[in-house]
This record gives structure tokens, sequence and C-alpha cells, in this order.
């Protein structure tokens, strides 16, 4: 474990956080669970996009009148996975699994709320090519395996979630691991470890003082050269 941390420099006033919504999307493969990854397209440097569930924010057409309730980030979820993965899900087929609110310190913010859903049977998988330029179904300890390797880019959220999902094994027993869990917020403070970091979550015995080696419980992920690892006792 890193001896040293440094404070992560704050600079700016905290912008408001989008409301927006994910979905993550599972079938039955033939080896077990599988996850959907889209993978974005390269940016203006040709680097590789991150491998990331269909998302995004939640649209004026999502809300009924002003509300911005479950509703609204459902529908949102619903139409992301239709734009970006040309999946027609069912809202009431929902499961909510956690919420990420993006740093202060970082210049865009969001407010996510993360389902996860079943792929209709027989659904095929349709993207733009534009905004997403491949998809895969992949095993979460396959997904986990490519980002060590760096074969594809999972964001924290991303990783995170992969990782409750490795040791599943189907639809149906993460159907059982989720179902009437409490909802988890994950509200990042990132502390710089060397040429990494260490992102600590609500519930970590270092989360108020900012400090990754105070003594107590765990919540945090290590995003370090030498790989990533999440901790959560």
């Amino acid at each position: 474990m890193p001896a040293r941390a440094e404070r992560a420099t704050v600079r700016g006033m905290p912008g408001e956080p989008q409301p927006s919504a994910t979905v993550v999307v599972l079938r039955d493969g033939p080896r077990g669970l599988e996850v959907l990854l889209l993978e974005r397209t390269p940016d203006a440097a040709g680097k590789t996009g991150p491998s990331v569930f269909p998302g995004g924010r939640v649209d004026p057409g999502d809300r009924e009148g002003d509300a911005l309730d479950d509703d609204a980030f459902r529908r949102a979820a619903i139409r992301e996975a239709r734009e970006e993965a040309g999946l027609d899900l069912d809202a009431r087929g929902l499961v909510p699994i956690s919420r990420w609110i993006t740093p202060e310190a970082s210049p865009k913010r969001f407010d996510t709320w993360f389902y996860f859903a079943c792929a209709p049977g027989g659904a095929e998988v349709s993207v733009d090519g534009s905004e997403i330029a491949r998809h895969q179904w992949m095993t979460p300890g396959d997904a986990l395996d490519a980002h060590h390797r760096e074969a594809i880019r999972l964001a924290p959220p991303t990783f995170v979630t992969v990782t409750w999902l490795a040791g599943l094994a189907s639809t149906e027993a993460a159907r059982e691991r989720f179902r009437g869990d409490e909802l988890v917020t994950f509200r990042p403070r990132i502390c710089r470890v060397g040429d990494g970091a260490c992102m600590l979550y609500p519930g970590d015995a270092g989360y108020e003082a900012l400090d990754p080696e105070a003594a107590g419980a765990r919540h945090r992920l290590w995003a370090l050269p030498s790989g990533w690892r999440y901790e959560r006792t």
C-alpha cells in the first residue's frame, strides 16, 4: 500500500452536477454472465475512447413538467440505451444499483443514477459509428483483465460496477444480488499517490480527513500504474 498521499488541489468554484442516467445491460452468454460495453469514438488525437455503459444526461423530454424524479431518470436510461445501442428496454425492469456524483473539482459534473437491466432475448446491439465506435459483450472477469492489459479503458464508475459483477454466474444471480440492496452513493474524494490516485468513497475511514492511511473501514479505488484495485469492507 502506498506510504504517502498528497491532497488533490481544488481550483475554482464547483459547478452544479447534471442529472444523468446509466444502464448496465446484462445477458446470459455461453460463458456465463456478460455485460455490454460501448467503446466511444477516438478523440481528436486518435486516442481510443473509453468503454462505457449506455448513458447520458436527463433531457427535458424525460421529465413530466419540472419533475426530476425516479421516472425521469428511468426514461433517460431507456432513451440512452435505444440511442446508443439500439436496445428497447422495459423501464419496469430497471434495477437501481448506485449513484455517482462527480467531484467538485471536475470541470464537468454529473449526478448519475446507475440501473441494471437484462437485454431482451434475441436483441441485436446497433451502434451509430459516430459517438459509439463499436460494442462488446464481455464477462466481467474478461473486462477487468482487458482493462489491466490496457486493451480497453474503463472509467472508475465502470470499473467498480464491473468488479461488483465479477463472480456472479447469471442475470438471475445479479437480480438477487441487487434486489432490495441499499443503494450505494459514490461521491469521490481524490488523493494523489505518486503517479496514481486513491479515490475515497463515503464509508471509508479516511474519507472526511482525505487520509488514505486512516485506520478503519475501507471503501476506495486505488488507480496506480501497477494496476487498479477496488476495496470495500
